[in-house]
């Protein structure tokens, strides 16, 4: 089969071996393809990568649904194809209107995959994520508090995106090195505190990011 001009895919597959075979048939049809290979940090990886369809692998999950709602809620209305094992019809419901039962055929995922961006068309640019008088908008990558510009780096950036993405949640600084840098980047949790101490000299006195002694960091909504 064909795609009309294919589209970003994250694969979340904790499985190197079904990942790469997913990969090779997704790129044959068009897509372009990033690979996720921790289910966990899917949230973060469908907010660094903004992809048009999240193929999400929930066999290994304590929680699928949890997950599932998570990555859902980061993808901002891309479809979700969800891989799981055998469900009945209630649990299948839970997991939206594209799944794709394990064990499977690559020409069947990337059905599923085409299915669901033709149904569902690439993604609407989000709006502009708000914190008080801090408006982020993602399509430009600009970063306004009131009316005044604030000129950040791609990592300032990040790390301010995915923190006004999770208002009122508390994360460690291990998991915003993973959500920012991305998984294995070597950066130390050092790394974490300075970038959000220059984030809160470049917000002003309005900054909404909160330090939670001995955990991480918190952004007040």
């Amino acid at each position: 089969m064909s795609t009309d001009g294919g589209g970003v895919v994250l694969v979340v597959e904790h499985d190197p071996a079904v990942a790469e075979l997913e990969r090779r048939y997704l790129v044959r049809e068009g897509f372009d393809v990033e690979i996720e290979a921790d289910p966990a940090r899917a949230p973060a990886a469908v907010l660094r990568c903004r992809p048009d369809v999240v193929v999400l692998d929930l066999s290994t999950c304590a929680v699928p649904a949890e997950l599932y709602r998570r990555v859902v809620e980061a993808a901002r209305g891309a479809p979700v194809v969800a891989l799981s094992g055998p469900l009945d019809a209630a649990g299948a419901h839970a997991f939206g209107e594209y799944r794709v039962e394990r064990p499977f055929g690559p020409r069947v995922l990337v059905a599923a995959v085409a299915e669901a961006l033709r149904a569902g068309g690439p993604a609407e640019a989000p709006g502009p994520l708000r914190a008080g008088r801090i408006a982020l908008d993602q399509s430009d990558r600009a970063a306004l508090v009131g009316e005044r510009r604030v000129a950040l780096t791609v990592t300032e950036f990040d790390l301010l995106e995915f923190l006004m993405a999770n208002p009122g949640r508390v994360f460690t600084r291990d998991q915003l090195l993973d959500a920012a840098w991305g998984p294995g980047a070597g950066a130390g949790s050092r790394t974490v505190d300075v970038h959000v101490a220059q984030l809160r000299a470049k917000l002003g006195d309005g900054s909404p990011i909160r330090t939670v002694r001995g955990v991480g960091y918190v952004l007040d909504a």
